[in-house]
């Protein structure tokens, strides 16, 4: 156990500490703003709504190397919040959004370069911006990018992504896929449902996408990882793989190449909360393709990074992969 690696963590995010007034620069709602109304504490507000309380571990990089070092944690692989995304906004105010998050989010890496690394956004509703903001990213010294599982609802497949991704494959950027505006939000809004039944669907919504729609079949070299063990999405492949089979008409329609073969092409972090799923997950995927993600700092994640893996009756040699070797597969393709 004493032998295996410091796990590199790729599924963290981070908020600046101090957020432009974006409303009353664009002239309307709908931004996060923090409140910070004690020592580490703030309140993300969403106009006037909380939509979360955080602590000083979300913005403050020795808060975080605190918690990195007390949890054996070697690199963090830090990415925004998703609520922060600003896709719902017209191109060139999300562009404005994108720009100042990556700034913060590659100054914090370049304070810290052997403990974090860094996934920019883009203003995915904005294709020719969207390229713009890739243009700056070798300068900031990013590695990859990640985005929502869904576009302002258009799936991923959707041909004005296409650019971006295939931009990114040429400047060997990691893609990281997250969850976000949960499917059915508005029709189980009790009992935390888009969190808990939503957040799987889009994983598996965004991988069947990727798929279906070809972009993986026509960017093999474009390194992908979806958040929270891919969601639902290995669970429901049996189904996913029969429906192709057996209504090809209604599924292949974009790619004749069968579901199963794209397995162990893509990434897909460690954060499925059981043994069972774990090593089912290692079985679909393989020793490759699997990944330590936490989604630090939050409650539904994993308090101390890689112990699930380490808990595993898997060699030392797997553990290792997946605790540190396969993420730097992902994030430096060598």
């Amino acid at each position: 156990m004493n032998s295996l690696p410091a796990p590199i963590d790729i599924h963290t995010h981070l908020i600046p500490e101090h957020i432009p007034h974006f409303a009353e620069r664009f002239g309307y709602g709908g931004f996060v703003r923090l409140e910070h109304h004690c020592p580490g504490c703030a309140r993300m507000m969403k106009d006037d709504v909380l939509f979360r309380e955080i602590e000083a571990n979300n913005w403050d990089p020795a808060a975080r190397l605190h918690d990195c070092d007390r949890h054996g944690v070697g690199v963090q692989v830090l990415s925004t919040v998703p609520v922060m995304f600003s896709y719902w906004t017209p191109g060139r105010d999300g562009a404005a959004v994108a720009e100042f998050l990556n700034d913060h989010l590659a100054e914090v890496v370049a304070g810290n370069p052997t403990r974090f690394e860094g996934l920019g956004t883009l203003p995915m509703q904005d294709t020719d911006l969207a390229l713009r903001e890739l243009d700056r990213f070798e300068r900031l010294g990013l590695r990859g990018v990640q985005i929502g599982s869904n576009i302002n609802q258009r799936n991923l497949d959707d041909p004005a992504f296409f650019p971006i991704f295939e931009e990114m494959a040429r400047r060997g950027l990691a893609l990281f896929v997250h969850p976000w505006e949960m499917m059915g939000s508005d029709d189980m809004k009790r009992y935390w449902l888009p969190w808990l039944v939503g957040m799987p669907a889009e994983s598996s919504r965004a991988l069947c996408s990727l798929i279906f729609g070809g972009v993986f079949e026509r960017l093999p070299s474009l390194r992908v990882a979806i958040a929270h063990g891919g969601g639902s999405f290995p669970a429901t492949l049996g189904r996913i793989q029969h429906g192709f089979d057996v209504r090809p008409d209604l599924v292949a329609i974009d790619n004749a190449v069968p579901p199963t073969e794209y397995l162990g092409t893509f990434w897909v972090d460690s954060l499925v909360h059981d043994p069972h799923a774990l090593d089912n997950l290692l079985r679909l995927v393989g020793e490759d393709k699997i990944a330590v993600g936490s989604d630090y700092p939050y409650p539904l994640g994993e308090a101390v990074p890689g112990d699930l893996v380490r808990s595993m009756p898997w060699s030392d040699a797997v553990k290792a992969k997946v605790l540190r070797h396969n993420a730097e597969q992902w994030l430096y393709g060598s």
